[in-house]
């Protein structure tokens, strides 16, 4: 229940890092994008696969997500994601 626990913490500070990012001036257009479509891509129910084709289903929605997610915080400065980092220990 404590490993959950943290996890769950992790998530939610993850979050609010990524939403922290997104509103940050100096953050690149197309990050923002990435982070957007990471964000839709999560919460639509349009698949590239569908869900209910055993495990291709979800394979898909485990590579593009987090490769969007990664290319968002590749192109963001790292002094913003930085900036971003030490105001989420705030």
């Amino acid at each position: 229940m404590r490993r959950l626990r943290e996890i769950s913490a992790t998530i939610r500070r993850e979050i609010r890092f990524y939403r922290a990012v997104a509103l940050h001036p100096r953050t690149p257009r197309l990050a923002k994008w990435c982070l957007l479509a990471a964000t839709a891509y999560a919460v639509t129910p349009i698949d590239l696969i569908p869900d209910f084709i055993p495990i291709l289903g979800h394979l898909d929605d485990v590579i593009i997500i987090p490769a969007l997610v990664g290319l968002a915080v590749w192109l963001i400065p790292a002094d913003v994601v930085a900036e971003c980092r030490a105001s989420e220990n705030r």
